[in-house]
C-alpha cells in the first residue's frame, strides 16, 4: 500500500472531521461566554432583589400610611358636609323667620302710602283702603320675586 494513497471520500471525511472539530472549538467557546454573561445576569438580578425589595417594602408601608391619612380626609370632608348642611338649614330657616315679617311690613308700609295718597285725593274711605291693600299686595309680590331672583326662598 502506498502511504499517499487516498480516495476522495478519504479527503472527504478528514474535512468533515476539521469542520466538526472547529464547530464543537466555537459552540464551546460561545457556550463558554454565555456561561459567564448568565453569571453575570444572575448576579445582577440577585442584587436588584437585594436593593428592590427593601425599598419596595418600604413603598408599600408609605402607600399604606397614605390610605390611611386619605381616610381622615375622608372622614374631615365628610363632618365638613355635614357641617355646611347644618348651617344651610340654619340660614335657610332664619331667613324664612325673617322674610315672612319684613314681607308683611314692606307690604304694610305700601299699603299704608297709597291708601294715604288715596285718601288726600279721593277723599273716600273705601277706595283709599282698596288701594291701599292693592299696593300692600303688589309689593309682597315684588319682594318675593326680587328674593327669588337673589336666591331666597319666597313662601
Amino acid at each position: 500500500m502506498f502511504p499517499l494513497a487516498f480516495a476522495w471520500s478519504d479527503v472527504a471525511y478528514a474535512a468533515l472531521s476539521v469542520f466538526l472539530v472547529v464547530v464543537g472549538l466555537a459552540l464551546g467557546y460561545a457556550f463558554f461566554q454565555l456561561g459567564g454573561t448568565l453569571g453575570r445576569l444572575s448576579a445582577f438580578i440577585k442584587g436588584a432583589e437585594n436593593e428592590l425589595l427593601p425599598v419596595i417594602n418600604k413603598v408599600g408601608g408609605t402607600v399604606d400610611r397614605v390610605n390611611g391619612q386619605l381616610d381622615k380626609v375622608d372622614h374631615i370632608t365628610d363632618s365638613a358636609v355635614d357641617a355646611v348642611e347644618s348651617v344651610d338649614s340654619a340660614v335657610r330657616a332664619v331667613s324664612f323667620a325673617i322674610t315672612r315679617p319684613v314681607r308683611k311690613l314692606s307690604g304694610l308700609a305700601a299699603g299704608l302710602s297709597h291708601g294715604a295718597s288715596e285718601l288726600r285725593v279721593s277723599r273716600d274711605w273705601r277706595s283709599a283702603v282698596a288701594a291701599g291693600k292693592d299696593a300692600a299686595s303688589r309689593r309682597e309680590h315684588e319682594l318675593d320675586e326680587e328674593l327669588r331672583d337673589v336666591g331666597g326662598d319666597g313662601p
